[in-house]
């Protein structure tokens, strides 16, 4: 497997492409794939900052978890508690018609505050992983 500085930023131009992505699907009302979305992005940011810190195996896809480990190597990500936790809560239910409302498709459970939310909480955690990338 590839590692080193490259490969982390590889990681992390995907974490804002699929930011992007998730706002592109939140204008187009697609909301349970922009929560979706966004959650990709705060995972594929921390998972950066972690291969850029030497992890070279990370099969977590809990934000929570991947925050935790972070936080061994900066205390400031605790700050990102919150925004972990809330996006951790759209990684399956967005996809599977069976993840919230067995009657009620993801599609028409998901609103656009959920989406803005979720928006939100990925920014905050890409917000906070670029500048570790900025040397």
């Amino acid at each position: 497997m590839a590692t080193g500085p490259a490969f982390a930023r590889t990681w992390l131009e995907q974490a804002e492409a699929d930011l992007r992505a998730a706002g592109l699907s939140a204008s187009g009302s697609a909301y349970e794939w922009a929560c979706f979305q966004a959650q990709q992005a705060g995972e594929k940011a921390l998972k950066a900052y972690l291969y850029a810190r030497g992890f070279t195996s990370i099969i977590s896809h809990s934000l929570r978890r991947l925050l935790r480990e972070c936080e061994t190597l900066d205390a400031s990500f605790r700050d990102l508690a919150d925004a972990g936790r809330l996006l951790d809560q759209h990684y399956i239910a967005t996809r599977y018609p069976n993840g919230l409302d067995a009657e009620l498709a993801p599609t028409h459970y998901y609103e656009q505050g959920d989406a803005e939310a979720c928006l939100r909480s990925a920014r905050s955690i890409l917000d906070h992983v670029k500048p570790f990338f900025a040397s």
